[in-house]
C-alpha cells in the first residue's frame, strides 16, 4: 500500500514539475522580447583589414540610408578608432541594418 501511494505521488509531481517547466519558457520569451524591442539599441561596426573605404561607404549608404559625406565620416571613425556606433534605434532597425552591413563580410555588434 505504501508503495502504490508514493508511486502516485510521484507521478504527480512529474507531471505537475513538467506543467510547470513548460508553461514557463512560453511566457518568458514573450516578455523578453517586448522588453528588447522597446530597449534603445545600437549597431556598432568594426575595423577590418579586407575592405576598401569604398565598400564600407557604399555599404553604410545602402544601411544606414544616409549621405556619403556621413558614410565618409562613418568609416573614417572605425578606421580611426577601430569601431563606431553607426546606428541607433528600435531593435528591429538595427537587425536590418546590422544584417546588410553584414552582406559584404563586415564585422558588427548590435548593443542594448
Amino acid at each position: 500500500m505504501v508503495a502504490s501511494s508514493r508511486h502516485c505521488y510521484n507521478r504527480r509531481f512529474l507531471v505537475f514539475f513538467v506543467t510547470m517547466t513548460t508553461s514557463r519558457p512560453a511566457e518568458r520569451p514573450d516578455i523578453e522580447e517586448e522588453i528588447l524591442i522597446q530597449e534603445p539599441s545600437k549597431v556598432i561596426l568594426f575595423n577590418d583589414d579586407i575592405h576598401t573605404f569604398d565598400e564600407v561607404i557604399g555599404q553604410l549608404i545602402k544601411a544606414v540610408r544616409c549621405t556619403e559625406q556621413k558614410a565618409e565620416a562613418f568609416a573614417w571613425e572605425v578606421h580611426t578608432n577601430g569601431s563606431a556606433i553607426v546606428y541607433s534605434g528600435e531593435m528591429a532597425r538595427c537587425v536590418e541594418v546590422s544584417s546588410i552591413l553584414e552582406e559584404i563580410m563586415l564585422m558588427t555588434q548590435i548593443e542594448v
